[in-house]
């Protein structure tokens, strides 16, 4: 699809959302060092459970109302929620009062919002773009994100530790901008059969037994069902990222040289380390995400998960056997292709199953790899604790091979069901 075939709603997000993407790479990927510092490793890990619990039922709102009431209203709604939770959260990181309490508080609404914010935006694709071209404009949306990935941790890695509260205002400033842009020129793109549903429920108690009922329809879904359950088990993994490896990497890797020449040297240790690794991940995602979506959306989906679930094991329990830099600079290309191979395909995947009426609730519910996986994934953190560094990593490995045997279900069940329309056909 080609760029000035693009809705316009579209691009103002594009632009919009790599800004506040970056932002949000500037102290993300440090958090859980903040927490574990302040609060010790296991009420850190404990309290980020709780966090991504609120971030997920905020999550399952959020379709819901993206279905009912749009998904502009909605978009709007959240950044306004997103501004006053930066506005606490560089309160609570000023010159003239810190608060680890409030910083916690804060960090978890802006979660909050985002969940509410994501059903809408991708449900607004969906409803703007063409099958044919979803998985193309998904991944111009996911280069754009690992900019941002690449950018943020290498920016972070002095701001956040040094400037946080400068971020923290400056990420504030953007959300409003950000809002004012989404009310003023984004239109709305929810099926107005939708609209006329919501005149006739006016009470909140309608919503939430209707809520339930749709939700239990898509658990129905044994195909979708399955394709949640294998990513909130793989996302036990790829969310170590910004959990367990960034603590890892920062805790133990020495000093040591990766670059010398004639007595010029670049050392690296520690948080240095875990950013560079992390900008890593970030260019070759965004070197490589509309290359990688190209090759990999001729191949059977399914296939594709159950090898990336593989990939991701194989690299994550490698993690743990080494804290030489050019080694774990090596492992994270093994982790990095896992996440190439389904970049593109599986926003997409999602669209392909939703009944249109029910897009946002269908995003929202897929989004759930990503709302459980965040609530589960923190406990790693304090598993390093009670069973050990190395086992926590091995724990987690042999999660991702166990959603690789969800996947291969899956593709089972795509089997029956395609050869059920042949027959029905014939």
């Amino acid at each position: 699809m080609k760029w000035k075939d693009w809705n316009q709603n579209l691009k103002i997000r594009l632009y919009g959302e790599g800004v506040i993407n970056i932002l949000f790479s500037m102290y993300f990927p440090f958090m859980a060092i903040y927490f574990a510092e302040y609060f010790g490793k296991g009420k850190a890990g404990l309290l980020l459970v709780l966090s991504q619990f609120i971030a997920l039922l905020a999550n399952l709102f959020g379709g819901y109302c993206a279905d009912r009431f749009g998904r502009k209203k909605m978009m709007v709604f959240s950044y306004i929620g997103t501004s006053v939770a930066y506005f606490l959260f560089a309160m609570a990181n000023s010159p003239w009062y810190e608060s680890p309490e409030l910083t916690f508080i804060s960090f978890s609404l802006v979660g909050v919002w985002n969940a509410l914010y994501w059903p809408a935006s991708h449900a607004m694709v969906a409803d703007v773009v063409p099958e044919k071209d979803r998985s193309s404009v998904f991944a111009v949306f996911y280069m754009v994100l690992n900019i941002s990935v690449v950018i943020g941790p290498i920016l972070g890695g002095v701001f956040f530790f040094h400037y946080r509260f400068g971020l923290l205002v400056i990420a504030l400033l953007i959300s409003v901008i950000f809002t004012i842009m989404l009310q003023l020129f984004v239109q709305e793109t929810v099926p107005t059969f939708i609209n006329d549903n919501v005149k006739e429920q006016r009470e909140w108690y309608v919503f939430l037994v209707e809520q339930v009922k749709n939700y239990r329809i898509i658990a129905t879904d044994k195909i979708f069902l399955m394709f949640i359950l294998g990513g909130i088990l793989l996302s036990q993994t790829f969310l170590q990222m910004n959990l367990l490896l960034s603590v890892y990497i920062s805790d133990n890797v020495p000093l040591q040289t990766i670059f010398s020449f004639r007595g010029w040297s670049f050392d690296v240790y520690g948080e240095k380390a875990f950013s560079l690794i992390l900008a890593e991940n970030g260019l070759m995602v965004t070197l490589f995400t509309v290359l990688a979506t190209r090759i990999f959306s001729h191949f059977n989906e399914w296939k594709l998960f159950l090898t990336s679930s593989i990939l991701y094991g194989i690299a994550i329990i490698l993690f743990s056997s080494t804290l030489n830099f050019w080694a774990l600079f090596l492992i994270m290309l093994i982790f990095t292709t896992a996440e190439l191979m389904v970049v593109g395909v599986q926003e997409s995947y999602v669209a392909k199953l939703a009944p249109k009426h029910m897009r946002g609730q269908y995003y929202a519910a897929a989004s759930l790899r990503y709302t459980v996986g965040r609530t589960i994934a923190p406990l790693a953190i304090p598993m390093t604790i009670w069973i050990g560094v190395t086992q926590t990593f091995y724990v987690v490995g042999i999660l991702a091979f166990f959603s690789a045997g969800l996947f291969y279900i899956m593709g089972r069940l795509e089997g029956r069901k395609s050869n059920l329309k042949i027959k029905e056909y014939i």
